[in-house]
């Protein structure tokens, strides 16, 4: 298939590009940097500026992975500009482009994340759950419908709603590392928050396999099937560096430091990937401790 891809020089997607190459795909990414896409994603993979470079090409599928952190700076008014623009004022363009096309793609698979569900407390969500109207909701839900809208060009449209990934050299787990590895870990605020965590192996099989099974559409769970709580992540995550975890961080702390964003840290979901396991997916990191053992160590 030929795949265009956003967001393919972040975390998740450095990786995607090197599986689909080996899976025999040829490769696509809209970056703003397109020059840097090759050394990144791998030598075979073009990088574009512009979505009119493809104008006269043919595609088969897209993936959507754009989108800046959300968790790198506190919210403030700018930063809030920012992570709607990236979500969905791009996936709104992108969407509006393919629906111009004379040839569109088969199917999109676009990123969303777990953040949809707002503050779930200890309830236990699928993807017919209800959400906690909340920033986060808010952000999600604008982001999901607008890829939606690409079904009404005919396209197959899937989302994914993603986790915490793991992986060993990005993303929470990175920022969580060193104060753990010297023992200045512990858990936050009350620890009773949920964790719903996924491999990168994981979370990138499935995006492959969403975008290859013409039977997937709709929203997906990005999640690994058995989500933990802080205390547990945490006691875990010393466990395999072999390290105490005895500072806890207070709430009022992280709200003091952090204002509206502590959220993130101190509200969760506990997120299970019912339509997945239901189609089938098998997952290869299903426990914690074996997912952190194989990113760190």
């Amino acid at each position: 298939m030929k795949v265009l891809l956003t967001g393919a020089t972040g975390l998740i997607g450095r990786r995607l590009c090197r599986q689909l190459l080996e899976a025999g795909h040829e490769l696509v990414v809209w970056s703003r940097r397109p020059a840097q896409v090759p050394a990144l994603c791998g030598e075979a993979v073009r990088g574009i500026a512009s979505l009119d470079q493809l104008d006269q090409e043919a595609l088969d599928a897209v993936i959507n992975l754009a989108g800046a952190p959300v968790a790198d700076r506190p919210w403030t008014q700018a930063r809030k500009a920012l992570l709607w623009e990236s979500r969905v004022s791009l996936t709104e363009e992108l969407v509006r482009w393919l629906g111009a096309r004379s040839q569109r793609p088969q199917v999109l698979v676009s990123a969303s994340a777990i953040g949809w569900y707002g503050d779930g407390a200890d309830q236990l969500l699928t993807e017919a759950s209800a959400p906690q109207v909340e920033y986060t909701h808010t952000l999600c839900d604008a982001w999901e419908q607008a890829a939606k809208r690409a079904g009404s060009y005919g396209i197959r449209v899937c989302v994914l709603r993603i986790g915490l990934v793991v992986a060993p050299d990005g993303g929470f787990l990175q920022r969580m590392r060193l104060p753990f590895s010297l023992g200045l870990g512990g858990r936050l605020g009350s620890g009773e928050q949920y964790m719903s965590w996924i491999h990168h192996q994981d979370i990138e099989a499935m995006l492959q396999w969403l975008m290859e099974s013409p039977d997937c559409r709709g929203v997906y769970n990005g999640t690994a099937p058995n989500p933990v709580s802080n205390l547990e992540f945490t006691k875990t995550l010393g466990k395999v560096l072999g390290r105490p975890t005895i500072l806890p961080v207070p709430g009022v702390a992280l709200k003091l430091v952090l204002g509206e964003m502590s959220r993130l840290l101190l509200t969760g979901q506990r997120v299970v990937p019912a339509r997945a396991q239901e189609a089938g997916f098998c997952f290869r990191f299903r426990h914690l401790e074996t997912a952190l053992a194989d990113v760190l160590q």
